[in-house]
């Protein structure tokens, strides 16, 4: 029993790829999905350090204590740990700020 071909002529030489596997036509629903996915304008990542939009993205370690703390008055507040660290922080700054511009340094 032959064997088949497997895309060689009967010489041995690869057959040429027909045209069409060549040129196929575009798959506009792929192309939709994977734009779809694609970030839009800047690259965003919740990698350490890496931006984040126009944020910069900063890990912080905290105590069990510390991090318990934290969960416990997000909670009472209404909002999630993260969000409250980020509006502290933010706090503080504009506080420094302010210090800094009255000359109590």
């Amino acid at each position: 029993m032959p064997l088949p071909s497997l895309g060689r002529k009967k010489d041995g030489r690869h057959r040429e790829p027909a045209r069409e596997q060549q040129e196929a036509a575009p798959d506009h629903e792929l192309e939709n999905y994977l734009a779809a996915l694609a970030p839009e304008g800047d690259v965003e990542t919740t990698g350490s350090g890496r931006r984040f939009g126009n944020a910069q993205v900063y890990q912080l370690r905290l105590s069990l204590t510390a991090n318990e703390q934290l969960r416990e008055l997000a909670a009472m507040h209404h909002t999630s740990p993260q969000s409250l660290a980020q509006e502290w922080i933010t706090q503080r700054l504009a506080w420094e700020s302010q210090n800094q511009q009255q000359g109590r340094y």
